[in-house]
């Protein structure tokens, strides 16, 4: 689709509130008429030309920079004009005000990447790219954000799409020609490039993965039973006294939350109250909302008292703890007798106090949440990405049993097609209008 004759569309670029900068960016067929209106003449393409911003009396609103960059070598493809006047609102909104009273119209949330990707200067998982570099947390994930801006990301779904295109192809190509007698689904060419596909989709899955932890985060819910040392165990991982620590059993009541980074994966800790029977209406409540935030986390941090060991208490609380999430259980105050510093499978013995112990439970936390992938292999992914990964390699899981079990050439051309159309919708090639309305609307305003 082109947009070459929609509306002009005009927003402020900049965060609300007050700045030393404001940039009003406006796009459209009508965006050269609207330039030289507000500039009193027409802005030289792609220089930055210093001018008075005029309303419709001809009068200063601000001064600033203007850039005027005409289609298609532009943001959208189309006419773009970018007003750089100082950030004060009412400045800011004056200005918008006065180019929409030259023929624009409000932008709607993304609106502008949208276009950009509608006009063939983006794909999909570059425009999204845009919003999670704007979104980042931590440096690691706008790094990888910029990776997927710049094409890291779609230039292997590419690769993949590719692949599929020329076996697809071959395989067709042998069904519309049944008479030149070609066995061709027993020819081992077929079944190897199959399996390379398989195992570079795999690859790509795994990274998109990292990817998406980098994007999304994990939330780790610490467990256990009063005192055994969850709310010092949350101070050690935040590096600071956020949780409020005293040798009173149920000291803690509600769940305290804190955003951590573990080489630049974020993570959300919560610290909760302890669990055991409790007659205490205000305890009772806050052992609810304990378990509340066990039933939504990633991973449990099961938290064990090591002078008083693995008792009934927490043999209990194991036994409730869902069985869909995993568990990782933390034998705490290591100092306090003769577990040595270290970790075995789901276990990681530690010190709260000392910090003994925390370089291993660190190395077991990126374990249990599949981090390890190397950074600069990293790319930004979304959840949609995974679940079209996912469905590509199921199809070709189906189509390489078609071809091992029945040799139907049919069935095998139609999973591969299905796999291609799956890959296709990462970058917006194969993809419904109701896809796009929900990606660019998660967007900001004049993005």
């Amino acid at each position: 689709m082109n947009l070459t004759h929609a509306a002009t569309i005009a927003a402020i670029a900049t965060p609300p509130g007050r700045g030393g900068i404001g940039v009003i960016r406006v796009s459209g067929t009508r965006t050269a008429e609207i330039a030289r209106a507000v500039l009193g003449k027409a802005p030289a393409p792609r220089q930055a030309t210093y001018s008075a911003f005029r309303d419709s009396d001809t009068q200063p609103i601000d001064d600033g920079i203007a850039l005027f960059f005409p289609a298609p070598h532009s943001l959208t493809g189309e006419d773009v004009l970018e007003l750089q006047g100082h950030g004060g609102p009412v400045i800011m909104d004056m200005l918008l005000k006065r180019v929409l009273t030259l023929g624009a119209r409000p932008a709607g949330p993304g609106e502008f990447s949208e276009r950009a990707f509608l006009n063939g200067k983006l794909d999909l998982a570059q425009a999204e790219a845009i919003a999670d570099l704007i979104d980042s947390h931590t440096e690691q994930a706008a790094r990888s954000a910029l990776r997927s801006l710049h094409g890291a990301f779609s230039s292997k779904i590419h690769r993949l799409v590719e692949a599929l295109i020329e076996l697809r192809s071959y395989v067709e190509a042998a069904l519309d020609f049944p008479d030149e007698e070609i066995d061709f689904l027993a020819e081992e060419s077929v079944n190897q490039r199959l399996q390379t596909l398989k195992q570079q989709l795999a690859g790509t899955f795994d990274q998109a993965r990292q990817g998406s932890i980098l994007r999304e985060g994990m939330t780790l819910v610490i467990a256990g039973r009063p005192n055994a040392g969850k709310s010092s165990l949350l101070n050690r991982l935040a590096t600071s006294d956020v949780a409020i620590v005293t040798e009173v059993p149920g000291t803690t009541r509600d769940a305290l939350r804190q955003d951590i980074q573990i080489d630049g994966m974020p993570l959300q800790i919560i610290d909760t109250a302890g669990l055991r029977e409790s007659t205490d209406p205000l305890e009772r409540e806050g052992i609810r909302r304990a378990w509340a935030e066990i039933e939504a986390a990633d991973l449990i941090l099961l938290v064990v008292d090591q002078t008083f060991g693995m008792g009934n208490e927490e043999r209990t609380i194991l036994k409730q703890l869902p069985k869909h999430r995993p568990v990782l259980t933390i034998w705490n105050k290591i100092d306090l007798g003769d577990k040595p510093a270290g970790k075995r499978k789901n276990i990681v013995y530690v010190s709260a106090l000392t910090g003994a112990g925390f370089d291993a439970l660190r190395d077991a936390l990126k374990d249990q949440i599949g981090y390890h992938a190397a950074p600069e292999g990293i790319y930004l992914a979304r959840r949609r990405h995974l679940v079209a990964l996912h469905r590509a390699s199921e199809a070709l899981e189906s189509a390489d049993g078609h071809l091992r079990t029945c040799q139907a050439g049919e069935l095998l051309a139609e999973d591969l097609r299905a796999a291609q159309d799956a890959l296709s919708e990462i970058t917006g090639t194969f993809t419904s209008e109701d896809l796009l309305g929900r990606i660019f609307s998660s967007f900001c305003v004049g993005k």
